[in-house]
């Protein structure tokens, strides 16, 4: 996706659904960071927002554009979140989780009134699963969690192959919380809300990439223009 696209869906998303007063939740990676600066334009502009922010790197982003910040447990119910995605299907079901901000995203998405992602065409699947499925672990027995992983896969028809995800210098990657992620290659997920039930049964999972009935609408950015997909009730 390009930066151009990124920045058109963003601006769409705005100009369609934020309102001056709201309780914003920002999202994280390259396409909310464009979400972010405008938000932090509003602001500058006269506009008065709250906002809770979905990782570390975007609160940083945050304090640098004076956006005011809050957290879950100082207000009871979030307006708005903005966020992007590694994958959707025609039902809005949701692959989170390749930035590492998973459970965050999901916490803050899950205290909001209206979720929406910004994306382009790349982004929308027939079926979830051509991105490796996220999954937040703890660190302690990870090997043992995996296999869990991996059979809870099975147990809905699937192969899966869970990678431990590393950094730069092969060290395991640790989410903001401190938590171990495998991204679990498979071909193709036929049922995301069994799946995700599934998964979040196992003792050692802390959350999954699989973000269920939380996505309200998609602007989907194309070179052609900003379509807006909404769920179906």
């Amino acid at each position: 996706m390009s930066e151009d696209l990124k920045r058109r869906a963003a601006e769409a998303a705005a100009a369609a659904e934020l309102r001056s007063g709201m309780l914003l939740g920002l999202g994280t990676g390259s396409t909310a960071r464009h979400f972010v600066d405008i938000v932090g334009a509003r602001i500058r502009a006269g506009e008065t927002y709250r906002c809770v922010p979905t990782s570390e790197a975007t609160r940083a982003q945050a304090e640098a554009l004076a956006i005011p910040l809050t957290t879950l447990d100082d207000i009871e119910e979030i307006d708005l979140t903005v966020d992007g995605a590694d994958a959707f299907d025609p039902a809005l079901n949701l692959v989170k989780g390749g930035g590492g901000a998973l459970l965050r995203e999901k916490m803050v998405a899950a205290a909001s009134k209206r979720m929406v992602v910004i994306a382009d065409a790349s982004k929308a699947v027939a079926q979830l699963g051509a991105f490796p499925l996220p999954v937040e672990i703890v660190r302690f027995a990870h090997g043992a969690t995996a296999r869990a992983v991996r059979r809870a896969f099975a147990a809905a028809g699937i192969a899966c192959e869970p990678r431990l995800r590393r950094g730069a210098t092969g060290e395991p990657s640790l989410t903001d919380n401190g938590n171990f992620i495998l991204d679990c290659v498979n071909p193709g997920i036929p049922d995301p809300p069994a799946l995700a039930l599934r998964l979040g049964a196992i003792p050692g999972v802390v959350e999954h990439g699989l973000f269920i009935g939380l996505c309200s609408a998609v602007y989907l950015a194309r070179e052609e223009g900003v379509a807006v997909i909404e769920r179906k009730s």
